[in-house]
């Protein structure tokens, strides 16, 4: 059971969602907790629509945005407002609902976090069970003033989903005393210190157009060392470095104007003496400084602060730096609706923009955030643009016919230019590992999915496996793995014991698999964990999808245990109405006396069993014995059975 889609797996979402709703429903029914089916399966869709689509992954802030904005929204999408349409959007709770929280949507949240928590499915990266319960208790005590916003707000806003970004791949960071030393190494760190040490406690006088007097700006372009030594410079903006420098300062809130002076803001104070600090507040101010890098008249200041994090993002988990030409063409798909029409070829455009770019690529370098080289690209980043040019830019292939592996956001001229363009040396970027740091934060504040290796040490075992299985690669989950038994001892019998603990099928099936992989010695345990009582038909499993050529052949009694996992996990994946599809192509007439076999063959799955019975066996039952009626005339038949014929 997996707890992660795609978005276009719809159906595979849907089948978990079910199943997720009607056990947690058995499960809160037993201990006596509120949930209601509406706000389970609305919970569910919440975080599948979302950034990173992760549905056991929450935090404080996403049971607020549940519970304080997603829920009122959607629990009148379908009812018709004075003067609109009806809204068509999907009915994800009653109709008769008021524009507010509902009472019960708290507690029956409450309950799907516990029971993700209870079974092993908690993403161990988000809140904590603690931090999640309080969570719930403050939005549902600040309810009545949100939702009055959520009503004055909701046509300004019409919808909460998230567009899906991309999962970015596991990766390392080297220790924090490296890190931290290389942000003391920054240029801008220093210059920025140095900056505000200049300033000083009493300021500098500005002119009446608030730059820097000519003198001044000379003396800090000396004192911070840009090399700029024009004597004919009237203030800080003939100097572009200088320039540039104190719009950065301004933006990371270290100095600022004030009655025609330059002031040290008071409050940064202490970054000054925190080169790491004053290096990730520098970084958040450069996605601010559109109009200063490289001049308000650039093509990029528009939209800086938007696009320059997704260039980031694109070199996030790179293996081999990133040329620049391919950033470039992307850049320019965005940007050529808003070049002016006129009589400049797009191609001065586009090397404009280019400039441009570069120009941003260096400024990070300043920071410490990329390292620039100039070499020819790796052929990973020209591999994906291989289709039929010729017959693209004839017009002879519709886009469904191009080569695997093409790049359908590029147009085919665009391919054509970059490959001649990667086959020579260019400009190759790369994030530094301070620059990894910081995209991950950032990715990590808007709600995306970047693992790091190492964060997991303290997770359960259960909570460990179902990340590993579901976002890392092999060989990140070995190396995940390998420092989580390094943290506990070494000894993987918890690890076992969270696969015999967990109480679904595909999941337990999909961990056990994982650790045959990823551990040396839990594969020839293997056929030793055969007989193993809650073990057993899984491992019997793996081993015959592993075509181990060492087993024996499986007895009878092993056969059904397997036929019966094979079904419980279909029950999960697909739900019951596919099983009884399946069961009866499969065994046609005999369908129903395979199932009762499966029911008694002592399989270890307490849970999966009893939907089994539940669901599929009693359904089978049911439709193989009809309602009949006694012997007799049928209802509403014209007649007798004997006796004499009435005349009309």
């Amino acid at each position: 059971m997996r707890t992660w889609f795609e978005p276009h797996e719809a159906e595979e979402f849907e089948a978990a969602k079910d199943l997720l709703v009607r056990r947690c429903l058995v499960w809160a029914g037993e201990r006596g907790m509120a949930a209601e089916p509406p706000v389970l399966g609305a919970a569910l869709d919440f975080r599948h629509r979302s950034v990173d689509g992760r549905l056991a992954y929450w935090d404080e802030a996403q049971v607020r945005r549940f519970l304080l904005e997603w829920i009122p929204r959607h629990a009148t999408a379908r009812r018709k407002l004075p003067g609109t349409a009806l809204n068509t959007a999907p009915n994800i709770m009653p109709n008769t609902m008021p524009n507010t929280m509902p009472n019960t949507a708290p507690d029956s949240l409450l309950t799907l976090l516990r029971y993700i928590a209870a079974k092993g499915l908690r993403d161990p990266r988000g809140a904590t069970l603690a931090e999640l319960e309080q969570a719930v208790k403050d939005a549902a005590a600040s309810a009545p003033a949100e939702s009055d916003r959520v009503a004055d707000t909701r046509f300004a806003r019409p919808h909460l989903d998230g567009q899906r970004a991309f999962p970015q791949p596991p990766l390392a960071l080297p220790p924090a005393r490296e890190l931290a030393e290389a942000a003391a190494r920054s240029d801008v760190v220093r210059r920025l210190a140095a900056l505000a040490d200049w300033v000083g406690a009493e300021g500098k006088p500005l002119t009446e157009a608030g730059h820097l007097r000519p003198a001044d700006a000379r003396q800090l372009a000396e004192l911070l060392g840009t090399g700029e030594r024009d004597p004919e410079a009237r203030s800080a903006s003939d100097l572009p470095d200088v320039g540039l420098l104190l719009a950065w300062a301004k933006h990371a809130r270290i100095v600022r104007a004030s009655k025609g002076r330059l002031l040290r803001v008071a409050k940064a104070a202490p970054l000054l003496h925190d080169p790491e600090k004053l290096w990730s507040r520098a970084f958040e101010a450069y996605f601010e400084l559109g109009r200063d890098v490289p001049a308000s008249s650039s093509l990029l200041w528009s939209v800086f602060d938007e696009l320059m994090p997704d260039v980031l993002y694109s070199m996030y988990g790179m293996a081999s730096p990133m040329p620049a030409a391919r950033l470039e063409e992307t850049v320019w798909l965005v940007y050529q609706d808003y070049v002016p029409s006129g009589r400049v070829p797009e191609e001065t455009w586009r090397d404009r923009l280019a400039r441009e770019l570069t120009r941003a690529f260096e400024v990070l370098a300043e920071l410490g955030a990329v390292e620039l080289s100039h070499g020819v690209a790796d052929a990973l980043y020209s591999s994906d643009l291989v289709g039929d040019l010729v017959g693209d830019l004839v017009g002879e292939l519709p886009d469904d016919d191009l080569t695997a592996g093409a790049a359908p956001a590029l147009p085919a001229e665009a391919r054509a230019r970059l490959l001649r363009r990667l086959a020579e040396p260019g400009l190759l970027v790369r994030l530094t590992p301070l620059g990894v740091r910081a995209a991950r934060e950032r990715m990590l504040t808007e709600g995306r999915d970047a693992p790091l290796i190492g964060e997991l040490a303290d997770a359960s075992a259960a909570e460990l496996l179902g990340v590993l299985v579901e976002h890392y690669p092999t060989d990140a989950a070995a190396r995940e793995l390998d420092g989580w038994l390094v943290a506990h001892g070494g000894d993987p019998g918890p690890l076992l014991d969270a696969v015999r603990a967990c109480s679904f099928r595909t999941r337990a099936a999909a961990m056990l698999s994982l650790l045959t992989r990823i551990h040396p010695g839990l594969r020839s345990m293997l056929p030793g964990l055969r007989t193993d009582p809650v073990l057993g038909p899984i491992v019997l499993m793996e081993l015959a999808d592993g075509g181990d050529p060492g087993r024996d052949h499986l007895g009878a009694d092993e056969n059904l245990l397997v036929t019966t996992e094979g079904v419980l996990g279909l029950l999960e994946l697909a739900g019951p109405e596919k099983v009884l599809e399946q069961l009866r192509a499969m065994a046609g007439p005999s369908a129903l006396a395979l199932v009762e076999a499966m029911a008694a063959s002592g399989h270890p799955a307490q849970e999966s069993m009893e939907e089994l019975r539940r669901l599929v066996l009693d359904t089978m039952r049911a439709r193989s014995h009809p309602l009949r009626f006694v012997p007799g005339p049928r209802p509403g038949a014209r007649g007798r059975t004997g006796g004499r014929k009435r005349r009309r």
